[in-house]
Formats: structure tokens, C-alpha cells, sequence
């Protein structure tokens, strides 16, 4: 018996019964699918009543009545599946399990065995062993399946996945392999965005063949899905990487001149916003130009306090920051729902100014956000400012 697990439910050794077997299944509730699909999942053992109960009617008051009906329906099912097989699902002394003489073809057990036997093999063989492991996953485990005991599984595999796909990409990385590596890197993104492996060696394999362009797309989606998600921007890795990109667009130009290479194109109306390190640097470039001009320059953590909703008042602290800073002020995220501003020119005295009117600007926005703001400041021109911390 064939059963594909990954990417969805099928049954069958060839395309051709696969689509037989899915237009029956089609017509099938999907409790007795997940039933079904239970049975397959652990076709090596006796499977209890109680265990059965207690996976899918834990909460009923007449269960037994239930699971007799389910194997009814289960068993037709089978028939309707395999008419020539015979006592496919077996009864016992208050379990159940399959037939002795059925062989059962599982992908997803291929696939756990060749991600688990490659460990210890050497570098090539481990890269091909895993290769195949990951040309079998089409997908989550019984996607459509959202039976608890189906999530704890399907949680298993996808970590089983990525584990292979993060271990294959510096072996190909290595042999130079970038289209393996853009294919790895495409489904793997799909599966979980959010491990930067995925993008960084993505846009690495991109600008290896020549296409900056490309590179520079890849960051700009996965930049507004970290954003959109997570609230939280690229790291320092992948924006080194964009800027690698960048850099190879603007060399590709035939003419220009200095202050297009190093300008921006366009005006920006907003204060500028930048990963921690770019802002550590600028930080320290600013320290230098204060020992030549000696004029006051300030850094202030702005923070949510008590009775912030953390996504959505994070959100509207980052917009009104950006909107009430001045364009030339630096911001930079240091956590969710703080953030670190540098105030060029401004003493401490002018920081508090600063601060109230973002607090101001922030409630007389958002009326309705129970948010409350804090801040701390420091003298740039000292290692150890005056810090305050102030709630608005």
C-alpha cells in the first residue's frame, strides 16, 4: 500500500491511481479521513480503543458508539480503495492494527530515514542523501489535516526539513552550485520565511550569477514580509548582503558621477530608519564631528510602557517617530516596542522638548490606545549621560 503524507493526502503507486484513489477520497468527511490517516501514521502497532477515543471523542458521551460507526465507515472506505484486499484493518481484543501480510510505501518515512542516516556520512554523500530528502518533501505534512496529533507531526517534518535545507546550503555554497542552491533556498522560503539562511544564501547565489537585480528583489520581499510579520527588520547580515547588490547595480551604470553613486535619488520626508549597526556608526561619526564642533547632540530610547498592545502600538510609535523626527534624525529598533533616536544639535533639555511632543502627537493620534510612553536620555558627550527614565 502507497501513501503520500507530504504536501497533502494520496494513495496509490502510479498518477493514474493516485487520481482514482483522490476522486473517492473527495467524496469522504474529513474525520474519517483523519481517521484513516491516524491508522497509517501508526501502521506498526495496535492502536487501543482508549487511544482512539481519546484522540478523537474525548469529549463525547457515548464514544464507543462512535468509534464502531468510524470503522464502519473506514473500513468501506478501504474497500472502495483496495477491493482486492482482504481484513484490511484487523479487530482484536480491544484493539485494532492492519493486516500482517500488508506492506506499506510511506513517503514521509522515507524521507525521516534519509534525513536522520545521513548524519555522520562524509560531505558528498551527505549532500546527495539529503538532496533526496528534500526533493521529497512537497509539502507540510497532511496539510489539510488540522487534527492536533496531525500538528504535533507536521511540526516534527517541517523541522526535519529545514534542518536538511540549512545543512545542504554550505556544501553547495562551497561546489558552487547555485541554481541547487536557489531551488533549495525557493521551497524552503515557502515553508518558513523567517530563518534568514533561506534569503542570505538566496541573494549570495543571485549575485554569483551575475543578477544584483534579482538580489535586491528577494531582499525587498523578504524586508516587507520581516516587517509585516514579525515587525522586525532585516539583521546586518542580509542588509550587508543588499548593499553588496546594490553596490554591483550602480557599478553597472556607464555613466555617473560621484554624487549619484553615494546620493539618494529621491527626498525622503521622513526621519531616517536603519539597522542597529548603521546606527552605531553613524553614532560614532557623530561623536567625531562633536570634537571639532562642539555642538550638543543627544540619544533617546523611546519605549512603550504599560497597557500597550504590543504589535499594534508598536506600529504606531515607529509611524510617528518617523513622521514627527526630523528627516536627518537616525532611528534604529532595538526591541519590540523601543527604539533609539540620535537628535543632532539637541541638548537634554531640548531631548525632553522632543519627547513631548511625540507623546503628544502619539495619544492625540491615537486616542483610544491605553499606551504609555517612556524615555531615557543621554549626553553624546559623555560615555555615561544623565539617563532619566520618564513617562508620558
Amino acid at each position: 500500500m502507497y501513501f503520500s503524507l507530504l504536501g497533502g493526502f494520496s494513495c496509490g503507486h502510479t498518477e493514474e491511481e493516485k487520481a482514482a484513489n483522490s476522486a473517492l477520497m473527495e467524496k469522504t468527511g474529513r474525520k474519517v479521513l483523519s481517521f484513516l490517516q491516524y491508522f497509517i501514521v501508526n501502521h506498526g502497532r495496535n492502536i487501543s480503543s482508549e487511544e482512539l477515543i481519546g484522540q478523537f471523542w474525548a469529549d463525547s458521551s457515548d464514544p464507543a458508539s462512535l468509534l464502531r460507526n468510524m470503522l464502519f465507515k473506514t473500513r468501506n472506505l478501504l474497500k472502495e480503495l483496495y477491493p482486492e484486499g482482504n481484513k484490511l484493518l484487523v479487530t482484536l481484543q480491544s484493539c485494532y492494527r492492519w493486516g500482517s501480510d500488508i506492506c506499506f510505501k510511506i513517503d514521509v518515512e522515507r524521507f525521516e530515514e534519509l534525513c536522520l542516516k545521513a548524519r555522520g556520512l562524509p560531505e558528498e554523500a551527505y549532500c546527495r542523501q539529503l538532496g533526496r530528502a528534500i526533493e521529497l518533501y512537497k509539502g507540510d505534512f497532511l496539510a489539510g489535516n488540522d487534527s492536533e496529533w496531525a500538528r504535533t507531526l507536521r511540526q516534527y517534518y517541517r523541522t526535519l526539513y529545514l534542518d536538511a535545507c540549512r545543512a545542504v546550503l554550505p556544501v553547495l555554497y562551497k561546489k558552487e552550485q547555485w541554481m541547487e542552491i536557489i531551488s533549495v533556498c525557493s521551497q524552503a522560503y515557502g515553508v518558513d520565511f523567517g530563518q534568514e539562511d533561506f534569503t542570505v544564501y538566496h541573494m549570495q547565489a543571485l549575485i554569483a550569477l551575475g543578477q544584483p537585480g534579482q538580489a535586491v528583489e528577494r531582499y525587498q520581499t523578504f524586508r516587507e514580509k520581516m516587517l509585516e510579520e514579525y515587525e522586525m527588520p532585516p539583521t546586518e547580515r542580509i542588509e550587508q548582503i543588499y548593499l553588496l547588490a546594490e553596490g554591483l547595480l550602480k557599478n553597472n551604470t556607464e555613466e555617473r558621477d560621484v554624487l549619484s553613486l553615494v546620493c539618494e535619488m529621491e527626498e525622503h520626508s521622513q526621519a531616517f530608519f536603519c539597522t542597529f549597526g548603521v546606527f552605531q556608526s553613524i553614532v560614532a561619526l557623530e561623536r567625531r564631528h562633536m570634537e571639532r564642533s562642539g555642538q550638543p547632540s543627544s540619544l533617546m530610547v523611546i519605549s512603550l510602557d504599560s497597557g500597550a498592545v504590543p504589535t499594534t502600538d508598536s506600529r504606531r510609535l515607529e509611524r510617528i517617530l518617523l513622521e514627527k523626527l526630523r528627516t536627518g534624525d537616525p532611528i534604529a529598533r532595538l526591541e519590540a516596542g523601543s527604539y533609539v533616536v540620535m537628535l543632532t544639535g539637541a541638548d537634554e533639555e531640548n531631548a525632553r522638548l522632543v519627547f513631548g511632543r511625540i507623546d503628544c502627537a502619539f495619544h492625540r493620534t491615537y486616542r483610544h490606545s491605553g499606551a504609555q510612553l517612556s524615555f531615557q536620555v543621554a549626553d553624546l558627550r559623555r560615555r555615561k549621560g544623565n539617563r532619566e527614565n520618564e513617562t508620558g
